[in-house]
């Protein structure tokens, strides 16, 4: 049975003792010279192997040095990278991948996450059919992404209000959203949850101008929530307490990334840039 390859088994309680250790194995010459010779090889595949043995095993080379040299350096700590024109910043807790058939599957736990500055407090992120294509720059692609993730309900009315200018939503009393009109002198009192990529909004109380809206005029009915940014869709969105759960999935997404940056970046300790 296919299990998850996590070449230093890292768990959060062993990052404080085998830390300084795998930090100090990335500044040795030998790993160093295993990366320098790998990067010739995948850049230059003719050069040692035949063209067989680079398909079959460079991928799984880079997947190993990769997990490796990024949970060696970042384990338990804090990582910057910047994503598809996304910056991000996290502490990084978990880092797998397996082998399922010919492609990966890549396991990656982040908490104190900031996503373009928008913060959210814990996201594991499955991605499912990842293939890795040789090339000047490298080119990695995922067939879906699955995404649980758990955000403050004041980070998440933050971060939409950033992006709608008709209303303003702050958090209220009994677990409910206060949203004021921007323009017009309407609040409402209501609770959301999403359930299947649609939207169901209850409106308990609603006034204009100091006037109690009839109950007639605040029953709005489901809302399917099309036309989101790369095709997500939102299989739950739930509030508990002060936090809202998700769970989101993404199609598929295509990446580049360049070896020697990478590399240099595992070493340094600086950004991972994938464009």
């Amino acid at each position: 049975m296919a299990t998850y390859f996590d070449p230093k088994a890292w768990s959060p309680l062993r990052a404080v003792d085998l830390g300084m250790d795998l930090g100090r194995r990335l500044f040795e010459p030998g790993w160093l010279d295993q990366w320098t010779s790998f990067t010739t090889a995948w850049l230059e595949p003719a050069a040692d192997f035949g063209a067989g043995t680079v398909t079959a095993l460079m991928p799984d080379v880079l997947m190993t040095l990769l997990s490796e040299g990024i949970l060696s350096q970042f384990g338990g700590q804090e990582v910057s990278a910047t994503l598809l024109g996304h910056d991000l910043r996290a502490t990084l807790h978990t880092l797998k991948v397996r082998r399922r058939g010919a492609h990966f599957q890549t396991k990656t736990v982040l908490t104190g996450l900031h996503w373009n500055r928008h913060p959210i407090e814990e996201l594991t992120v499955i991605a499912h059919g990842v293939r890795l294509i040789p090339g000047v720059p490298t080119k990695v692609r995922a067939s879906q992404l699955d995404l649980n993730g758990v955000i403050s309900l004041a980070g998440l009315l933050e971060w939409i209000n950033s992006w709608q200018p008709d209303w303003e939503l702050e958090p209220a009393d009994d677990g409910l959203v206060l949203a004021r009109h921007r323009r017009r002198r309407i609040k409402a009192l209501a609770e959301a949850e999403i359930t299947d990529n649609v939207l169901s909004i209850t409106v308990h109380r609603a006034h204009w101008r100091k006037l109690r809206a009839p109950k007639r005029f605040t029953t709005l009915n489901p809302i399917p929530l099309t036309g989101l940014p790369s095709q997500a869709r939102i299989s739950r969105a739930e509030r508990v307490g002060d936090h809202v759960l998700f769970s989101a999935d993404l199609p598929g997404v295509t990446g580049s990334f360049d070896l020697a940056q990478i590399r240099s970046a595992i070493v340094a300790g600086t950004t991972l840039i994938v464009f």
